[in-house]
Protein backbone atom coordinates (compact mmCIF):
# COMPACT_ATOMS: atom_id res chain seq x y z
CA UNK A 1 0.00 0.00 0.00
CA UNK A 2 1.29 3.27 -1.30
CA UNK A 3 0.07 6.56 0.24
CA UNK A 4 0.58 9.34 -2.56
CA UNK A 5 2.15 12.75 -0.73
CA UNK A 6 2.26 15.53 -3.33
CA UNK A 7 2.71 18.70 -0.97
CA UNK A 8 3.39 19.15 2.52
CA UNK A 9 3.13 21.55 4.74
CA UNK A 10 5.21 22.51 7.39
CA UNK A 11 3.85 25.59 9.74
CA UNK A 12 6.89 25.46 12.23
CA UNK A 13 10.22 25.91 12.46
CA UNK A 14 12.28 22.70 11.99
CA UNK A 15 15.82 21.93 10.78
CA UNK A 16 16.00 22.56 6.88
CA UNK A 17 17.38 19.17 6.55
CA UNK A 18 13.61 18.10 6.43
CA UNK A 19 12.94 20.16 3.44
CA UNK A 20 15.67 19.24 2.12
CA UNK A 21 14.74 15.17 2.58
CA UNK A 22 11.37 15.85 1.16
CA UNK A 23 12.16 17.94 -1.90
CA UNK A 24 15.13 15.17 -2.70
CA UNK A 25 12.14 12.68 -2.72
CA UNK A 26 9.93 14.55 -5.17
CA UNK A 27 7.71 15.71 -2.47
CA UNK A 28 6.81 19.72 -2.49
CA UNK A 29 7.22 21.74 0.33
CA UNK A 30 5.61 24.85 1.70
CA UNK A 31 7.21 26.46 4.74
CA UNK A 32 4.81 28.64 6.52
CA UNK A 33 5.72 29.64 10.26
CA UNK A 34 3.32 32.63 10.17
CA UNK A 35 -0.03 31.37 9.46
CA UNK A 36 -2.55 31.95 11.74
CA UNK A 37 -5.49 29.74 12.84
CA UNK A 38 -7.45 31.39 10.19
CA UNK A 39 -5.28 31.15 7.57
CA UNK A 40 -4.20 27.75 8.10
CA UNK A 41 -7.96 26.72 8.28
CA UNK A 42 -7.68 28.67 4.27
CA UNK A 43 -4.44 27.14 3.42
CA UNK A 44 -4.53 23.31 4.70
CA UNK A 45 -7.11 22.08 2.16
CA UNK A 46 -4.24 22.63 -0.32
CA UNK A 47 -1.95 19.40 1.47
CA UNK A 48 -1.57 16.02 1.30
CA UNK A 49 0.98 15.96 4.86
CA UNK A 50 1.33 18.63 7.59
CA UNK A 51 4.68 18.90 9.76
CA UNK A 52 4.36 20.86 12.77
CA UNK A 53 6.26 21.00 16.27
CA UNK A 54 4.77 22.51 19.45
CA UNK A 55 3.35 26.11 18.23
CA UNK A 56 0.61 24.71 15.36
CA UNK A 57 -2.13 23.86 16.92
CA UNK A 58 -3.87 21.14 15.17
CA UNK A 59 -7.83 21.13 16.38
CA UNK A 60 -10.76 19.05 15.24
CA UNK A 61 -11.63 22.30 12.79
CA UNK A 62 -8.02 22.15 11.40
CA UNK A 63 -8.26 18.38 10.19
CA UNK A 64 -11.87 18.65 9.15
CA UNK A 65 -11.19 21.35 6.79
CA UNK A 66 -7.71 19.63 5.24
CA UNK A 67 -9.83 17.48 2.67
CA UNK A 68 -6.78 15.96 1.34
CA UNK A 69 -4.76 15.48 4.49
CA UNK A 70 -3.16 11.87 4.57
CA UNK A 71 -0.75 12.26 7.80
CA UNK A 72 0.18 14.68 10.17
CA UNK A 73 3.77 14.08 11.37
CA UNK A 74 4.96 15.64 14.81
CA UNK A 75 8.72 16.62 14.70
CA UNK A 76 9.21 15.06 18.57
CA UNK A 77 7.48 12.83 20.63
CA UNK A 78 4.35 14.16 22.14
CA UNK A 79 1.45 14.82 20.17
CA UNK A 80 -0.90 16.99 22.97
CA UNK A 81 -1.24 19.69 19.86
CA UNK A 82 -2.98 17.28 17.59
CA UNK A 83 -6.31 15.86 18.11
CA UNK A 84 -5.69 12.15 17.43
CA UNK A 85 -9.23 11.62 18.18
CA UNK A 86 -10.57 14.11 14.81
CA UNK A 87 -7.84 12.62 13.04
CA UNK A 88 -8.54 9.25 13.58
CA UNK A 89 -12.10 9.88 12.41
CA UNK A 90 -11.20 11.27 9.11
CA UNK A 91 -8.42 8.46 7.94
CA UNK A 92 -5.36 10.58 9.20
CA UNK A 93 -2.63 9.06 10.39
CA UNK A 94 -0.53 10.64 13.26
CA UNK A 95 2.72 10.03 13.91
CA UNK A 96 5.99 11.24 16.08
CA UNK A 97 9.60 10.69 15.97
CA UNK A 98 9.58 8.64 19.19
CA UNK A 99 13.50 8.02 20.01
CA UNK A 100 14.50 11.34 17.85
CA UNK A 101 14.73 13.68 21.68
CA UNK A 102 15.52 10.72 24.15
CA UNK A 103 18.83 11.01 24.96
CA UNK A 104 18.75 15.13 25.02
CA UNK A 105 15.26 14.74 26.90
CA UNK A 106 17.88 11.93 29.36
CA UNK A 107 20.36 14.49 29.76
CA UNK A 108 18.08 17.05 31.03
CA UNK A 109 17.03 15.06 33.24
CA UNK A 110 20.21 13.86 34.99
CA UNK A 111 21.47 17.41 34.73
CA UNK A 112 18.28 19.02 37.23
CA UNK A 113 19.22 15.66 39.26
CA UNK A 114 22.88 16.63 39.51
CA UNK A 115 21.51 20.87 39.84
CA UNK A 116 19.39 19.96 42.65
CA UNK A 117 21.88 17.84 44.64
CA UNK A 118 24.60 20.47 44.86
CA UNK A 119 21.99 23.79 44.68
CA UNK A 120 23.83 24.98 41.73
CA UNK A 121 21.77 27.52 40.23
CA UNK A 122 21.48 29.41 43.98
CA UNK A 123 25.27 29.35 44.46
CA UNK A 124 26.09 30.47 40.47
CA UNK A 125 23.04 32.94 41.59
CA UNK A 126 25.08 34.34 44.80
CA UNK A 127 28.78 34.29 42.72
CA UNK A 128 27.00 36.68 40.27
CA UNK A 129 25.97 38.98 43.54
CA UNK A 130 29.12 38.94 44.47
CA UNK A 131 28.92 36.40 47.64
CA UNK A 132 31.22 34.04 48.82
CA UNK A 133 28.90 31.72 50.66
CA UNK A 134 30.36 27.91 51.41
CA UNK A 135 28.83 27.11 54.28
CA UNK A 136 25.02 27.91 52.81
CA UNK A 137 24.78 25.73 49.66
CA UNK A 138 26.05 22.67 51.21
CA UNK A 139 24.78 19.51 49.14
CA UNK A 140 24.97 15.68 48.76
CA UNK A 141 26.00 13.09 47.43
CA UNK A 142 24.13 10.66 44.54
CA UNK A 143 26.32 7.42 45.48
CA UNK A 144 23.87 5.10 46.71
CA UNK A 145 20.84 6.92 46.83
CA UNK A 146 17.13 5.78 45.23
CA UNK A 147 16.23 7.01 42.52
CA UNK A 148 12.53 6.15 41.23
CA UNK A 149 11.75 6.09 37.48
CA UNK A 150 8.03 6.26 36.56
CA UNK A 151 7.97 5.10 32.70
CA UNK A 152 10.59 2.88 31.63
CA UNK A 153 10.76 3.17 28.05
CA UNK A 154 13.38 5.11 26.21
CA UNK A 155 14.03 8.32 27.93
CA UNK A 156 13.36 6.00 31.35
CA UNK A 157 15.99 3.66 30.10
CA UNK A 158 18.62 6.26 29.35
CA UNK A 159 18.31 8.10 32.91
CA UNK A 160 18.81 4.84 34.47
CA UNK A 161 21.65 3.80 33.06
CA UNK A 162 23.55 7.63 33.32
CA UNK A 163 22.43 8.03 37.20
CA UNK A 164 23.79 4.06 37.58
CA UNK A 165 27.25 5.54 36.82
CA UNK A 166 27.11 8.02 39.45
CA UNK A 167 26.59 5.15 42.52
CA UNK A 168 22.58 5.88 42.49
CA UNK A 169 20.28 2.65 42.82
CA UNK A 170 17.11 2.48 40.12
CA UNK A 171 13.93 1.18 40.94
CA UNK A 172 10.53 1.88 38.84
CA UNK A 173 7.27 0.98 37.43
CA UNK A 174 6.11 0.57 34.23
CA UNK A 175 2.78 -0.51 32.85
CA UNK A 176 4.04 -2.01 29.79
CA UNK A 177 7.21 -2.93 30.27
CA UNK A 178 7.89 -6.14 33.14
CA UNK A 179 10.65 -6.32 35.20
CA UNK A 180 12.25 -8.76 32.83
CA UNK A 181 12.96 -6.07 30.70
CA UNK A 182 13.83 -3.86 32.91
CA UNK A 183 16.49 -5.95 35.21
CA UNK A 184 18.59 -6.29 31.94
CA UNK A 185 19.95 -2.64 32.44
CA UNK A 186 19.80 -2.35 36.37
CA UNK A 187 16.34 -1.38 37.63
CA UNK A 188 14.21 -3.04 40.11
CA UNK A 189 10.65 -3.12 38.54
CA UNK A 190 8.29 -2.77 41.54
CA UNK A 191 4.55 -1.61 42.64
CA UNK A 192 4.57 2.19 42.42
CA UNK A 193 2.97 1.56 46.52
CA UNK A 194 5.87 0.24 47.19
CA UNK A 195 8.24 2.79 45.62
CA UNK A 196 7.23 5.79 47.55
CA UNK A 197 8.98 4.85 50.56
CA UNK A 198 12.65 3.63 49.23
CA UNK A 199 13.46 6.59 47.33
CA UNK A 200 15.04 9.90 47.12
CA UNK A 201 14.56 11.27 44.07
CA UNK A 202 11.41 10.37 41.90
CA UNK A 203 11.66 11.16 38.02
CA UNK A 204 8.96 10.91 35.67
CA UNK A 205 8.87 9.68 32.24
CA UNK A 206 4.85 9.13 30.90
CA UNK A 207 2.91 10.89 28.59
CA UNK A 208 -0.17 13.25 29.86
CA UNK A 209 -3.37 11.07 30.04
CA UNK A 210 -5.90 10.50 32.62
CA UNK A 211 -4.55 7.65 34.47
CA UNK A 212 -0.99 9.80 34.39
CA UNK A 213 -2.52 13.61 35.42
CA UNK A 214 -1.58 14.55 39.14
CA UNK A 215 -0.07 11.88 39.71
CA UNK A 216 2.36 12.83 42.41
CA UNK A 217 0.10 14.00 44.33
CA UNK A 218 -0.41 15.00 48.15
CA UNK A 219 -0.97 10.88 49.39
CA UNK A 220 2.50 10.76 47.16
CA UNK A 221 4.50 13.06 48.58
CA UNK A 222 3.29 11.80 51.90
CA UNK A 223 4.43 8.34 51.52
CA UNK A 224 7.60 9.18 50.46
CA UNK A 225 10.63 10.05 52.85
CA UNK A 226 10.90 13.71 54.24
CA UNK A 227 12.75 15.54 51.89
CA UNK A 228 12.30 13.27 49.07
CA UNK A 229 12.88 15.67 45.35
CA UNK A 230 11.37 15.42 42.04
CA UNK A 231 11.77 16.02 38.41
CA UNK A 232 9.40 16.64 35.42
CA UNK A 233 11.01 16.57 32.03
CA UNK A 234 8.04 14.78 30.48
CA UNK A 235 4.18 16.63 30.42
CA UNK A 236 3.35 19.13 33.10
CA UNK A 237 0.51 18.12 35.00
CA UNK A 238 2.10 14.51 35.71
CA UNK A 239 3.23 16.12 39.30
CA UNK A 240 0.22 18.36 41.08
CA UNK A 241 1.69 21.55 41.42
CA UNK A 242 -0.58 22.18 44.38
CA UNK A 243 0.64 19.88 46.17
CA UNK A 244 4.27 20.24 45.08
CA UNK A 245 4.11 23.25 46.54
CA UNK A 246 2.80 21.98 49.84
CA UNK A 247 5.83 19.39 50.11
CA UNK A 248 8.02 22.42 49.18
CA UNK A 249 6.68 24.68 51.88
CA UNK A 250 6.31 21.80 54.76
CA UNK A 251 9.93 20.75 53.84
CA UNK A 252 8.40 16.86 52.30
CA UNK A 253 9.96 17.86 49.20
CA UNK A 254 13.33 19.45 49.62
CA UNK A 255 13.43 20.24 45.87
CA UNK A 256 12.17 20.18 42.57
CA UNK A 257 13.48 20.00 38.79
CA UNK A 258 10.60 21.00 36.65
CA UNK A 259 10.88 21.44 32.18
CA UNK A 260 7.28 21.44 32.09
CA UNK A 261 4.34 23.25 33.59
CA UNK A 262 0.57 22.59 33.41
CA UNK A 263 0.32 26.28 31.67
CA UNK A 264 3.04 27.43 28.81
CA UNK A 265 4.26 29.16 29.50
CA UNK A 266 3.31 29.40 32.86
CA UNK A 267 2.19 33.24 34.56
CA UNK A 268 3.35 34.04 37.52
CA UNK A 269 3.31 30.64 38.94
CA UNK A 270 4.83 30.53 43.29
CA UNK A 271 6.32 27.05 41.45
CA UNK A 272 8.31 28.82 39.56
CA UNK A 273 9.52 31.44 41.86
CA UNK A 274 9.99 28.99 44.54
CA UNK A 275 13.78 29.07 45.66
CA UNK A 276 13.81 24.85 46.08
CA UNK A 277 12.41 24.79 42.44
CA UNK A 278 14.87 24.63 39.44
CA UNK A 279 12.68 25.70 36.16
CA UNK A 280 13.39 25.34 32.86
CA UNK A 281 11.40 26.36 30.03
CA UNK A 282 10.61 23.38 28.37
CA UNK A 283 14.01 22.81 27.00
CA UNK A 284 14.79 18.64 27.11
CA UNK A 285 14.25 18.57 23.09
CA UNK A 286 16.29 21.65 22.88
CA UNK A 287 19.62 20.38 21.61
CA UNK A 288 20.99 21.04 18.22
CA UNK A 289 21.32 17.07 17.55
CA UNK A 290 17.97 16.83 18.78
CA UNK A 291 16.02 18.94 16.43
CA UNK A 292 18.35 17.90 13.60
CA UNK A 293 17.29 14.08 14.15
CA UNK A 294 13.49 14.95 14.99
CA UNK A 295 13.60 16.58 11.49
CA UNK A 296 15.41 14.21 9.95
CA UNK A 297 13.33 11.11 11.36
CA UNK A 298 9.98 12.71 10.50
CA UNK A 299 10.80 13.68 7.12
CA UNK A 300 12.16 10.13 6.06
CA UNK A 301 9.25 8.33 7.74
CA UNK A 302 7.27 10.56 5.58
CA UNK A 303 9.37 9.58 2.52
CA UNK A 304 9.25 5.88 3.83
CA UNK A 305 5.58 5.64 3.67
CA UNK A 306 5.04 7.60 -0.07
CA UNK A 307 7.47 4.31 -0.95
CA UNK A 308 5.23 1.84 1.10
CA UNK A 309 8.07 0.60 2.68
CA UNK A 310 7.01 1.42 6.32
CA UNK A 311 5.03 3.11 8.96
CA UNK A 312 7.24 3.69 11.55
CA UNK A 313 6.02 6.48 14.44
CA UNK A 314 2.41 6.25 13.77
CA UNK A 315 0.53 6.13 16.94
CA UNK A 316 -3.32 5.64 15.56
CA UNK A 317 -2.67 3.16 12.21
CA UNK A 318 -1.60 -0.35 13.61
CA UNK A 319 -3.21 -1.99 11.15
CA UNK A 320 -2.07 0.32 8.40
CA UNK A 321 2.03 -0.34 9.72
CA UNK A 322 0.82 -4.08 8.48
CA UNK A 323 -0.61 -3.17 5.45
CA UNK A 324 3.15 -1.89 4.55
CA UNK A 325 4.97 -5.08 6.11
CA UNK A 326 5.87 -7.75 3.56
CA UNK A 327 5.35 -10.70 5.75
CA UNK A 328 1.32 -9.24 6.44
CA UNK A 329 0.57 -6.81 3.72
CA UNK A 330 -1.31 -10.18 1.73
CA UNK A 331 -3.36 -10.72 4.80
CA UNK A 332 -4.50 -7.27 5.73
CA UNK A 333 -5.72 -7.68 1.71
CA UNK A 334 -7.67 -10.65 2.50
CA UNK A 335 -9.14 -8.96 5.91
CA UNK A 336 -10.28 -6.19 3.50
CA UNK A 337 -12.07 -8.46 1.14
CA UNK A 338 -13.40 -10.98 2.82
CA UNK A 339 -15.02 -7.70 4.51
CA UNK A 340 -15.96 -6.48 1.07
CA UNK A 341 -17.45 -9.78 -0.08
CA UNK A 342 -19.66 -10.20 3.45
CA UNK A 343 -21.20 -6.55 2.84
CA UNK A 344 -21.73 -7.25 -0.61
CA UNK A 345 -23.89 -10.43 0.17
CA UNK A 346 -25.17 -8.90 2.87
CA UNK A 347 -26.09 -5.49 1.35
CA UNK A 348 -24.47 -3.46 4.37
CA UNK A 349 -27.56 -4.42 6.41
CA UNK A 350 -25.65 -7.20 8.93
CA UNK A 351 -25.13 -5.34 12.42
CA UNK A 352 -22.96 -8.21 13.39
CA UNK A 353 -19.55 -9.68 12.04
CA UNK A 354 -17.25 -12.47 13.60
CA UNK A 355 -14.06 -12.16 12.52
CA UNK A 356 -11.87 -15.97 13.10
CA UNK A 357 -8.25 -16.65 12.52
CA UNK A 358 -7.11 -20.36 12.36
CA UNK A 359 -3.46 -21.33 12.56
CA UNK A 360 -0.80 -20.35 15.58
CA UNK A 361 0.82 -17.81 13.10
CA UNK A 362 -2.23 -15.55 13.32
CA UNK A 363 -2.54 -15.79 17.05
CA UNK A 364 -2.09 -12.20 17.11
CA UNK A 365 -3.39 -11.20 13.89
CA UNK A 366 -6.90 -10.35 14.91
CA UNK A 367 -5.33 -7.18 16.06
CA UNK A 368 -5.34 -5.70 12.20
CA UNK A 369 -7.16 -7.83 10.87
CA UNK A 370 -10.09 -6.30 12.63
CA UNK A 371 -9.85 -2.95 11.19
CA UNK A 372 -9.51 -4.07 7.63
CA UNK A 373 -12.16 -6.74 7.53
CA UNK A 374 -13.85 -3.59 8.81
CA UNK A 375 -12.55 -1.62 6.15
CA UNK A 376 -13.96 -3.49 3.90
CA UNK A 377 -17.50 -4.03 5.02
CA UNK A 378 -18.01 -0.34 5.47
CA UNK A 379 -16.39 0.51 2.25
CA UNK A 380 -19.86 0.62 0.25
CA UNK A 381 -21.45 2.45 2.88
CA UNK A 382 -19.05 5.30 4.39
CA UNK A 383 -20.14 8.57 3.43
CA UNK A 384 -18.56 10.38 1.01
CA UNK A 385 -17.27 13.66 3.04
CA UNK A 386 -14.06 11.70 4.18
CA UNK A 387 -11.99 8.46 3.02
CA UNK A 388 -12.31 4.92 4.76
CA UNK A 389 -9.47 3.31 5.51
CA UNK A 390 -7.40 1.14 8.12
CA UNK A 391 -6.98 4.00 10.65
CA UNK A 392 -10.41 5.21 11.12
CA UNK A 393 -12.51 2.16 10.32
CA UNK A 394 -13.06 0.10 13.79
CA UNK A 395 -14.15 4.14 15.05
CA UNK A 396 -16.64 4.30 12.36
CA UNK A 397 -18.01 0.72 12.41
CA UNK A 398 -18.72 1.54 16.21
CA UNK A 399 -20.30 4.96 15.24
CA UNK A 400 -22.56 2.71 12.81
CA UNK A 401 -23.31 0.04 16.12
CA UNK A 402 -21.54 -2.42 14.03
CA UNK A 403 -21.03 -5.55 16.61
CA UNK A 404 -17.36 -7.02 15.63
CA UNK A 405 -16.46 -10.35 17.48
CA UNK A 406 -12.73 -11.39 16.93
CA UNK A 407 -11.77 -15.09 17.72
CA UNK A 408 -8.52 -17.45 17.34
CA UNK A 409 -7.65 -20.77 16.88
CA UNK A 410 -4.43 -22.66 16.77
CA UNK A 411 -5.65 -25.77 15.04
CA UNK A 412 -6.35 -25.15 11.32
CA UNK A 413 -9.04 -26.86 9.25
CA UNK A 414 -7.87 -28.87 6.34
CA UNK A 415 -4.48 -28.88 4.92
CA UNK A 416 -4.12 -25.25 5.07
CA UNK A 417 -1.38 -23.42 6.97
CA UNK A 418 -3.99 -20.56 8.17
CA UNK A 419 -7.33 -19.38 7.72
CA UNK A 420 -9.38 -16.33 8.13
CA UNK A 421 -12.79 -16.69 8.40
CA UNK A 422 -15.61 -13.76 8.40
CA UNK A 423 -19.60 -14.52 9.14
CA UNK A 424 -22.24 -12.48 9.13
CA UNK A 425 -26.08 -12.69 9.93
CA UNK A 426 -28.87 -12.00 7.13
CA UNK A 427 -32.16 -12.86 6.88
CA UNK A 428 -31.54 -16.39 5.77
CA UNK A 429 -29.03 -17.28 8.69
CA UNK A 430 -25.16 -16.57 9.17
CA UNK A 431 -22.91 -16.80 6.17
CA UNK A 432 -19.41 -17.65 6.36
CA UNK A 433 -16.67 -16.68 4.07
CA UNK A 434 -13.33 -18.25 4.43
CA UNK A 435 -9.95 -17.41 3.04
CA UNK A 436 -6.13 -17.68 2.76
CA UNK A 437 -3.02 -16.31 1.89
CA UNK A 438 -1.58 -18.11 -1.39
CA UNK A 439 1.93 -16.72 -2.47
CA UNK A 440 1.23 -12.56 -2.10
CA UNK A 441 -2.43 -13.01 -3.44
CA UNK A 442 -5.76 -13.17 -1.14
CA UNK A 443 -8.03 -15.87 -2.12
CA UNK A 444 -11.40 -17.13 -1.22
CA UNK A 445 -11.46 -21.00 -0.10
CA UNK A 446 -15.18 -21.63 0.73
CA UNK A 447 -18.68 -19.87 0.95
CA UNK A 448 -21.22 -21.16 3.80
CA UNK A 449 -19.18 -24.38 3.61
CA UNK A 450 -19.06 -24.83 -0.15
CA UNK A 451 -15.45 -25.12 -0.99
CA UNK A 452 -13.76 -24.55 -4.35
CA UNK A 453 -11.43 -26.95 -5.88
CA UNK A 454 -9.52 -24.15 -7.46
CA UNK A 455 -9.72 -21.19 -5.08
CA UNK A 456 -10.39 -17.38 -6.73
CA UNK A 457 -8.06 -14.66 -6.39
CA UNK A 458 -9.74 -11.77 -4.93
CA UNK A 459 -8.67 -9.14 -6.93
CA UNK A 460 -10.52 -6.63 -9.85
CA UNK A 461 -14.13 -6.68 -10.27
CA UNK A 462 -15.96 -9.75 -9.67
CA UNK A 463 -19.31 -10.80 -9.83
CA UNK A 464 -20.27 -13.81 -6.76
CA UNK A 465 -23.44 -15.65 -7.72
CA UNK A 466 -25.35 -18.63 -5.86
CA UNK A 467 -27.29 -20.81 -8.21
CA UNK A 468 -27.81 -24.37 -9.53
CA UNK A 469 -26.09 -26.54 -12.26
CA UNK A 470 -27.61 -24.11 -14.96
CA UNK A 471 -26.58 -20.51 -13.21
CA UNK A 472 -23.25 -20.72 -14.96
CA UNK A 473 -24.96 -20.47 -18.13
CA UNK A 474 -27.38 -17.71 -17.14
CA UNK A 475 -24.44 -15.64 -16.05
CA UNK A 476 -22.62 -15.79 -19.44
CA UNK A 477 -25.72 -14.85 -21.38
CA UNK A 478 -25.90 -11.94 -19.04
CA UNK A 479 -22.73 -10.73 -19.51
CA UNK A 480 -23.13 -11.16 -23.22
CA UNK A 481 -25.61 -9.44 -22.99
CA UNK A 482 -24.50 -6.40 -21.07
CA UNK A 483 -21.45 -5.75 -23.68
CA UNK A 484 -18.99 -7.57 -20.62
CA UNK A 485 -16.91 -11.03 -20.46
CA UNK A 486 -15.06 -12.99 -17.95
CA UNK A 487 -11.52 -13.38 -18.05
CA UNK A 488 -11.57 -16.33 -15.61
CA UNK A 489 -14.26 -18.23 -13.56
CA UNK A 490 -13.93 -20.53 -10.20
CA UNK A 491 -16.52 -22.90 -8.94
CA UNK A 492 -17.57 -24.30 -5.55
CA UNK A 493 -18.89 -27.73 -4.59
CA UNK A 494 -22.44 -28.34 -4.47
CA UNK A 495 -24.36 -28.48 -1.28
CA UNK A 496 -27.91 -28.30 -0.97
CA UNK A 497 -28.26 -28.84 -4.15
CA UNK A 498 -26.41 -25.04 -4.89
CA UNK A 499 -22.94 -23.72 -5.53
CA UNK A 500 -21.18 -20.60 -5.63
CA UNK A 501 -19.48 -19.27 -8.36
CA UNK A 502 -16.68 -16.04 -8.63
CA UNK A 503 -16.38 -14.57 -11.65
CA UNK A 504 -13.60 -12.29 -12.67
CA UNK A 505 -14.40 -9.53 -15.34
CA UNK A 506 -13.08 -7.15 -17.57
CA UNK A 507 -14.69 -4.18 -16.61
CA UNK A 508 -17.07 -3.37 -13.76
CA UNK A 509 -20.85 -3.87 -14.58
CA UNK A 510 -23.30 -1.57 -14.83
CA UNK A 511 -27.02 -1.90 -12.95
CA UNK A 512 -28.78 -3.92 -15.75
CA UNK A 513 -26.87 -7.10 -15.58
CA UNK A 514 -29.75 -7.82 -12.51
CA UNK A 515 -32.19 -6.79 -14.90
CA UNK A 516 -31.18 -9.31 -17.72
CA UNK A 517 -30.43 -12.29 -15.01
CA UNK A 518 -33.82 -11.55 -14.06
CA UNK A 519 -34.45 -14.93 -11.41
CA UNK A 520 -32.41 -17.46 -12.30
CA UNK A 521 -30.09 -17.21 -10.22
CA UNK A 522 -30.28 -17.24 -6.21
CA UNK A 523 -27.92 -14.67 -5.47
CA UNK A 524 -25.87 -12.37 -7.62
CA UNK A 525 -23.27 -10.05 -6.09
CA UNK A 526 -20.66 -7.42 -8.22
CA UNK A 527 -17.71 -6.66 -6.07
CA UNK A 528 -14.62 -4.42 -6.86
CA UNK A 529 -11.66 -5.75 -4.55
Amino acid sequence: MVIALRRVLISDEVDPKCVKILENNGIEVIKNTKLSKEELLAEIPKYDGLIVRSATKVTADVINAASNLKIIGRAGTGVDNIDCQAATRRGVIVMNTPGGNTLSAAEHTCTLIIAMTRELTLAAQSMKEGKWDRKRFMGSELNGKTLGIIGLGRIGKEVAQRMQSFGMRTIGYDPIIGGDVCSEWGVEWLPMEQIWPQVDYITVHTPLIPQTKNLINDTVFSACKKGVRVVNCARGGIIDEDALLRALESGQCAGAGLDVFVEEPPKDSPIVKHPKVIATPHLGASTIEAQTRVAEEIAQQFVDLTNGTSLFGAINAPALANALSPETKPLVSLGESLGSLASAVAAGASKSVQLTTYGASLSNAGKYLNAAVLAGYLRNLASGDHVLNLVNSPVLAKEADLQVDVKHEDTVPGSFCCLVAVTIQTSEGPITFKGTVSGSNATLVEIQGAAFSIPPVLRGPALVFKGNNSALLSVANGLEKVGSRLTSLSLSQEVDSALWGVVHLDKSLNSSFSTVVGDSLQAAHQIVF
